[in-house]
């Protein structure tokens, strides 16, 4: 009866607690379900909307559901696929080949700069602070990269802008700075060389801060089209984001000389055409940051200098 007794008074004593925590874990996943709806609710209408007739879209308005399902506006936008593919070729490419060398180049110049002994980590640092806080402007960076590069309408005309940025060289280097230097003397005492050290100990460690870093320059190429506009002339060469823009812009140009806009001999509707650029543009990219965003809410704090 007694142990019986304690069994009760102890159950008794544990359940209250352990329905308010389950209560109060029930608003906080209802709340966050909650915001993630609104901020999913406007990409779930322009999803609808690129699905929808254009001219029920223009009676009815945006709805959450097609209110008359069409893919005319898909139909147009792919009627000459080569074209759209390749831009996407293009972008990928350039995406891919970008965020590796832009991740590495970025790692090889914020790594020694994290090093204390590095003689020169200071003049460097503010020499890559400084371009923060000023730049040449657009007329001498089309002259540098139209006379002296020489890589207008060129693939490097697309790599070379976002290659290396000085914010993300800064994070790096704070990131890099945190590990433990004991790390880096034992392995020194080992026999290991910098390289070595770098490769093996400080790359690893440093996962989470290289994976956020790739992500946000990912994005950058991805979503790059003034790069596009200001040295690309061949059409070869188009970024997706800079072919979307073109047709846009002639769908635009033609609507506003009442005239029907076409790609090809497809006839072009105007806002379910802009709804479903939209998706072509951020469905990879939505994708790529589904992948990545468990290192992205850890590197979250990455940009807190010491």
């Amino acid at each position: 009866m007694t142990v019986a007794s304690r069994a009760d008074t102890f159950t008794g004593f544990r359940m209250p607690s352990r329905r308010r925590f389950d209560a109060a874990t029930v608003v906080v996943h209802i709340a966050v379900a909650g915001l993630a709806m609104l901020c999913l609710f406007p990409l779930l209408l322009v999803l609808a909307s690129s699905f929808t007739d254009e001219i029920a879209l223009a009676r009815n308005g945006y709805s959450i559901i097609p209110s008359k399902f069409s893919v005319e506006a898909y139909v147009a936008i792919f009627n000459k696929p080569a074209v759209i593919l390749r831009a996407y070729a293009v972008t990928t490419g350039i995406t891919l080949v970008g965020t590796v060398l832009g991740v590495s180049m970025i790692a090889l110049l914020a790594y020694p700069l994290s090093r204390r002994d590095f003689i020169l980590r200071t003049p460097i640092s503010f020499m890559v602070f400084f371009t923060m806080l000023f730049n040449g402007g657009l007329v001498p960076y089309y002259i540098l990269m139209t006379q002296y590069l020489n890589v207008q309408n060129t693939i490097l005309a697309l790599l070379l802008p976002h290659l290396v940025g000085a914010y993300y060289v800064l994070i790096l280097r704070t990131y890099f700075s945190g590990l433990p230097d004991e790390l880096f003397e034992a392995a020194r005492v080992d026999g290991a060389g910098e390289w070595t050290i770098f490769w093996q100990i400080a790359v690893p460690l440093a996962r989470p801060a290289l994976a956020t870093i790739a992500l946000f320059i990912a994005l950058n190429y991805w979503n790059d089209w003034t790069t596009a506009l200001y040295f690309i002339r061949s059409p070869d060469l188009y970024p997706l984001q800079y072919l979307l823009y073109i047709i846009q812009s002639n769908a635009q140009a033609m609507a506003l000389q009442e005239q029907v806009g076409q790609i090809g001999t497809q006839k072009l509707p105007t806002e379910t055409a802009r709804m479903a650029m939209a998706v072509l543009a951020t469905g990879p990219a939505s994708v790529l940051f589904l992948f990545f965003q468990k290192y992205l809410v850890r590197g979250v704090t990455l940009g807190a200098f010491k």
